[in-house]
């Protein structure tokens, strides 16, 4: 699996969904009429500092595996990488996976991946982390790095945020976020702007459960997968792996 820095791409070279989904990120980034809500992710964008991964078929157990290479590499690589630095995962979406799955199919292809992808670290959870999502401090690791994770699908139509024609993931670095929180009076105008301009992006009214990690009534995982309404999960379905994660390594 390769790590790819968009101004390096040959995009000739690239097979027909690769391009497609790479030229529609690039659309969605550069739109200066229809801004996208998050600014580090266009901070990224524009100095190049996002890394970008193309995968199979998300439903195929293998792509969990090459998402596992893609991060690991990443991980190894990111803090050289520039101070807004993500990365950008693309999978390949058929269009029988586009037409036949619905939001909450996407939701639970989500934390799927995810548990297999925590299986598949060679690296053992952080000790400052608690391995379980119900206490407020808890965030997806890999690797030994803390990752705030974002997941685009087709299947979104509201929450025009969360929408993209291909499944898509943008993994963000939790030191890359506390560069944008070093200054409180500088973190408090960047989150005051991302929901303004949330507002005017979705149809519907910003999600509640986005909060700000840390604060003792957050969990990072409600924010990971938004649903197309104002409804979030009961349970974190990451907590399936936490008595097996304890069993093992307490």
């Amino acid at each position: 699996m390769e790590l790819l820095t968009r101004d390096l791409i040959n995009k000739d070279k690239l097979p027909f969904w690769k391009r497609d989904a790479l030229e529609k990120f690039e659309a969605k980034m550069m739109d200066k009429e229809k801004k996208f809500p998050c600014i580090p992710a266009i901070q990224g964008f524009s100095l190049h500092h996002l890394k970008y991964g193309f995968i199979g078929d998300p439903r195929d157990d293998i792509s969990s595996e090459e998402l596992a290479k893609l991060l690991s590499a990443y991980t190894l690589n990111s803090r050289n990488l520039g101070k807004y630095t993500s990365l950008i995962v693309f999978f390949d979406t058929p269009q029988d996976l586009s037409n036949s799955y619905n939001v909450e199919d996407f939701e639970k292809l989500f934390w799927k991946q995810l548990n297999k992808l925590t299986k598949l670290d060679s690296i053992e959870w952080p000790n400052h982390i608690p391995p379980d999502p119900t206490q407020p401090a808890w965030e997806f690791c890999f690797h030994g790095e803390q990752y705030f994770m974002y997941c685009a699908t087709p299947a979104h139509k509201n929450r025009l945020s969360r929408s993209f024609p291909y499944y898509m993931l943008a993994i963000t670095p939790r030191w890359v976020l506390e560069g944008f929180h070093s200054s409180p009076s500088l973190s408090k105008k960047i989150k005051s702007n991302i929901r303004k301009r949330l507002s005017k992006y979705d149809s519907i009214s910003v999600h509640t459960e986005l909060k700000s990690y840390g604060q003792e009534d957050n969990f990072e995982w409600k924010q990971y997968f938004l649903r197309d309404d104002n409804s979030t999960l009961s349970h974190c379905p990451f907590h399936k792996f936490i008595s097996v994660f304890k069993k093992d390594h307490v």
